[in-house]
């Protein structure tokens, strides 16, 4: 596990869309490469969390070099710093991770 690097996590039901993005959080302040994928999941957060606490959650992932992807165009245009990828893009990026987690 010591050369592990780079660790992406999989997210493609809508009620794990909170805790995807803190999981990618969580690699990140561990020193490593991560990102978060959401996979045909329309957001969906939990009743105690906000919009804008998962909002601040990506601004936190950006200032961290992290990086979040979907290929519903929906959650791109409701969150800034989520990108949009074709699922054909996603895969070719994901290919680029040593260890993918599907949450």
């Amino acid at each position: 596990m010591e050369d592990i690097k780079r660790v992406c996590i999989l997210v493609n039901e809508a009620q794990d869309s909170w805790e995807g993005l803190r999981s990618t959080l969580g690699l990140l302040v561990e020193n490593l490469w991560a990102a978060c994928f959401f996979i045909d999941a329309l957001i969906e957060l939990p009743a105690e969390k906000t919009p804008e606490e998962f909002q601040e959650n990506l601004e936190m992932l950006e200032d961290l070099e992290g990086e979040c992807y979907t290929n519903l165009q929906a959650n791109a245009e409701r969150f800034e710093f989520m990108k949009y990828l074709p699922l054909e893009q996603m895969v070719e990026k994901i290919k680029t991770y040593q260890l993918v987690v599907p949450f």
